[in-house]
Order: structure tokens, then sequence, then C-alpha cells
């Protein structure tokens, strides 16, 4: 029994070792060009000493042999920035990388800089010699300055004084970032504020947030995968929460990519040329609040875009909530959903009044209603207008609006609501045109700087 165990090892190494000798034979110098599947790599943006997810370039051998590709090098101003694996191995430079014929394999890169400059762009080639020609990959990628607010064990990740952030660093947080009860966090134009997953910022009692942006230079809050793909998706990250007495001041901020976007409980909250959009629960939450929004927009939330519990006072002008939700048709996907009733984290029911006013302003989407108003026997009936505005309602909806001047399940005829390209200005022939009332225009220009006059659109775009 052991003769036949050792004449079956002898037998199986004779073997390999016959096979290893013919691969090592049959390896030739290439005489064709290389085939890519990608001539350019476009890393995500990445933030100074953090390391990038791993992007990958397939190398193909087109020829009916099987060849040796002399030399596989990195090289560039900034290649020390860069990391490549050339078929499961580590390193700046490779010899002699075999490739099967009709075969392929991979390049893996991933980027981790360094920086001292707000913004720069990252380039470095793969360049592959062969006597067929040389042949290059390029790497690009947008490397930012940073700062980061990490939070752990052994710091709360606490803002304890008046702060005031500015565009020069790109601020990215690690688990939640609070602001001290009283303290004001004040952020210029042109701020960047990206989350790690399940992270984000919470205000506590009598703090204030003031967002300070401009058109073309709004602040930004977004999770920390800035390549393209995660611009529409939500969920990245949790959301900015104001607590009781908290107040905002919001002014050209675009807002995505999370849970919930903004939750306003007990506090006060005045937006203006504002974007909200790609939510998986809701754009804006209010409990027990107040909020004033101007050239507000809001676009793809899961639950709705404006939600509101338990009491408050709700005035939006000149806003555009439009909802397209295709990520799961399980979730009602409204523009406005209001209940008198909030059920608080000990199992009250706490209610209120309800005061929402909404003018010259569409709300429309895919779902059949795009208003909803619960009023529970045990609250206060919601006290709700709708002046000058286009609806999107059922035949079978239990809400009748109350207001003037309303157009109801009308196109409004948006140039694009899907939020890759989202663009909710209306088309020529969109019923909106001209019927915001101008006796009632306090918001002079639109949400891209455009005067109104006397003949104003519904919405946050004027036609």
């Amino acid at each position: 029994m052991k003769l036949k165990i050792l004449f079956g090892i002898a037998f199986w190494s004779l073997l390999l070792l016959a096979g290893c000798n013919r691969d090592d034979i049959s390896f030739e110098s290439p005489s064709q060009l290389l085939r890519f599947s990608t001539d350019t790599v476009f890393c995500d943006t990445v933030y100074n000493q953090m390391r990038s997810e791993t992007y990958a370039v397939k190398v193909y051998n087109n020829e009916d042999k099987d060849i040796l590709i002399p030399e596989i090098k990195l090289e560039g101003v900034n290649a020390s920035l860069y990391k490549i694996n050339v078929d499961g191995k580590v390193g700046t430079s490779f010899d002699r990388v075999a490739l099967r014929r009709k075969d392929s394999l991979y390049v893996f890169v991933e980027i981790a800089p360094t920086t001292t400059v707000p913004e720069s762009i990252a380039e470095a080639q793969v360049v592959f010699r062969t006597p067929a020609g040389e042949q290059k990959v390029t790497l690009l990628s947008v490397v930012q300055d940073a700062e980061y607010f990490i939070k752990t064990d052994t710091n709360p990740n606490v803002i304890s004084e008046n702060t005031t952030w500015t565009k020069d660093k790109v601020k990215v947080i690690f688990g939640d970032l609070t602001i001290a009860e009283g303290k004001t966090l004040t952020m210029e134009q042109g701020t960047k504020v990206y989350f790690r997953k399940n992270s984000g910022m919470n205000f506590l009692k009598n703090s204030g947030l003031t967002v300070n942006g401009a058109l073309g230079e709004e602040v930004i809050f977004r999770g920390d995968r800035s390549d393209t793909k995660y611009d529409t998706l939500p969920a990245n990250w949790n959301g900015i929460r104001m607590e009781e007495g908290s107040l905002l001041n919001m002014n050209y901020a675009r807002v995505f990519g999370g849970n919930v976007g903004l939750q306003l409980k007990e506090s006060t909250a005045n937006i203006s040329n504002s974007i909200f959009h790609s939510f998986q629960n809701a754009g804006i939450y209010g409990i027990h609040s107040n909020l004033t929004a101007n050239n507000l927009v809001i676009n793809n939330c899961g639950e709705a875009d404006l939600a509101i519990a338990g009491s408050g006072t709700y005035d939006i002008n000149y806003s555009t909530l439009a909802n397209y939700w295709n990520l799961n048709s399980a979730l009602p996907a409204t523009g406005i959903l209001a209940s008198n009733t909030w059920e608080n984290g000990e199992g009250v029911l706490e209610s209120g009044l309800v005061t929402l006013r909404v003018k010259n302003s569409i709300v429309y989407g895919d779902t059949l209603d795009l208003v909803t108003l619960t009023n529970n026997p045990a609250g206060t009936p919601i006290d709700a207008r709708f002046d000058n505005c286009l609806l999107k309602l059922s035949s079978n909806s239990a809400f009748t609006p109350i207001g003037e001047n309303i157009i109801k399940n009308q196109d409004p005829k948006f140039q694009n609501y899907f939020t890759q390209k989202m663009n909710l200005r209306v088309k020529e022939g969109s019923p909106a045109i001209g019927k915001g009332k101008a006796s009632e225009v306090v918001i002079a220009t639109d949400i891209a700087g455009k005067l109104r006059g006397n003949a104003p659109t519904l919405g946050a775009y004027q036609f």
C-alpha cells in the first residue's frame, strides 16, 4: 500500500514538472500590440492620507501563442502616489510577465495620496514595453487636502466652540460629529463635507448651523464615495440632526445620498436655494418644528421628500418637490407626508397643530398621490393650504386640497427628472409657466439666479 502511494506521488510530481517545462519553453516574445479594457483609469476623488478603492485594468493577449511581456512599469511625476498589482504581485516594475494565448491578466490600481494643496490632479502611467511597441494606460485622480473628524472610544468628536469652516480643506467625518449645546458651526461658500458610512452630524440643544453657500459655490453634504455612481445612490451616510432650540440658516447647499437629509426636532430652519436628493427615507423630516423654505428642490426620496410629524409651521414657497424614486417599490415615495401626531421614543403619542402653507410650488412624481395628510383623531386636524400650486393626486385620494389656483394632475414637463442628469426646469408648454401669483412674489430670483418678473413659473426654476 505504501509503495502504491509513493509511485502515485512520483507520477504526479513528474507530470507537474513536465507541464511546467513545457510552459517555460512555449512562451515567446510578443509580435503584436496588447489590448486593454481601458486606456485611462479615472480613480475616485481621494483625500489626503486616505487610500482609494481598487480599480482594475484587463490586459488581453490576442495572439495565438503564449507570450512574455518584457516589462510592465509604473512611471510618471505622481507615480509614487499609486500602487499597482500585476497578476497578483505588488510592486512598481515587473519583468517577463507571462500571458497565455487568447487569455488576459488583471492590473489592479489604487492611490494613497499626500498633498498640501486644496485640490490637485494626480497623473501617472502604467507602461507596457514589448517588441511591438510601447503602450500606456493613464491613471488620473483628483486629490483633495482634507481635515478629519473621527469618533472613537476615547474621542467623542465634539465641536465645543463657535467654529467656521472654509473650502480650504474637505471635511471628512467618521462616526457622528456633535456640535455642543449653544455653539454654532458656520460653513462658508464652497465648503465640502463628506461622511463615511453610518456617519452624520448632531446639533445639540440651542446650537446652530449657518450655511453660507453661493451660486456655483454651493456647500456640499454627501457620502465620502465621490465617484459618479454614488451621486445617485441613497444610504451612504446618516444625515444632519437638529435638536431642541437649534437653528439652521441654509443658503445654496446640496445635500444628497443619505438616510434622512435633515431631521428637525423642536427646532427652526430657514432654507433657500438648496437641493436635497436621493435619500432612503426623507429629504427633510420635521418633528414639532418650524421650516421656511424658498427655492427648495427635493427629489427621489423613498418615504417622502418632506415628512412632517406632531406639530409645527411649514411655509414652502417657489419650491419643486419631485419624487421619481425607483429603487424600492415598497416605499411610498410621496412629495409631502404629514401627520398631526408623533410617537416619541418612550411610546407616547404627541400631537399639536400642524400648519402647512405651500405657495407657487410643484409637487409631482410617479406615484398616484404626492400629498398625504394623516389626521389622527387624538390630535388637532392639520391646517393645510395650497395656493398657486401644481399637485399630483389620484381620483381616489382622501385628501382634497384647499387653496386658490390649484392645478391637478398635469405633467409639469420637467427637462429631466432622473437624478443622474437631474434638471427640474420645465419645458416649453408646461402648465406651470406663468401660473405663479405675481403679487406674492417676494423671492425675486429663482434658484439659478434668474429674475422671475411679472409672470413667475411655479417651482424653484423660472422658465
